[in-house]
């Protein structure tokens, strides 16, 4: 009957000294064990918090990056030459004036938007200066046919013309484009 329920049995001189039985081992082998599970649980709790952080912190970058995305966008469609030209108002100024406004503009919207070049890649980054320099090196190009104090709305009528013109000439187009490719890998 021993053997039916023993693990383990020291005999000396047929005296049994030492016996184990499946009921010695049983209570310390299931404290042990659900030890361990207790244990397993606390950790995968602690790995669950420590991922909803992580994600989290994730989640916070998407969105400064897709934020980044839109203030560009919006700086590359204010830079076109039709919107620009359009919110700017050129009533009783020279030619001169107009020029210098609109560069004016296209600057200070440019650094307005600086920070954004954390978020954003290199090459987008100097895809959106090379805009601001190209439009800039345009309206000087086109105010340099024209008298410098001439009326305004002649330089306005030059820089829509041009630019419906030469519409690979309009930067913003491409530029745009890359933003939404750029941001659409983001997503």
């Amino acid at each position: 009957m021993v053997k039916d329920y023993c693990i383990f049995a020291y005999k000396f001189k047929n005296m049994t000294l030492l016996l184990i039985t499946y009921q010695d081992v049983a209570v310390p082998v299931t404290i042990l064990l659900l030890g361990g599970i207790t244990w397993l649980i606390f950790e995968f709790r602690e790995m669950k918090a420590l991922f909803k952080e992580r994600l989290g912190l994730n989640n916070e970058t998407i969105k400064l990056r897709l934020q980044a995305y839109e203030r560009l966008t919006l700086f590359a469609e204010r830079a076109a030459f039709k919107n620009l030209v359009s919110r700017t108002p050129y009533n009783d100024i020279s030619i001169l004036e107009l020029q210098l406004t609109l560069i004016q503009t296209l600057r200070s919207e440019y650094e307005y938007n600086t920070s954004q070049q954390v978020y954003v890649s290199g090459d987008m980054w100097r895809a959106i200066g090379n805009l601001k320099d190209q439009n800039i090196y345009i309206i000087n190009q086109v105010a340099a046919t024209l008298p410098s104090q001439g009326p305004a709305i002649d330089l306005s009528k030059r820089l829509l013309e041009y630019a419906s013109i030469n519409p690979q000439a309009e930067m913003s187009a491409l530029v745009l484009d890359a933003l939404q490719i750029e941001a659409k890998k983001i997503l």
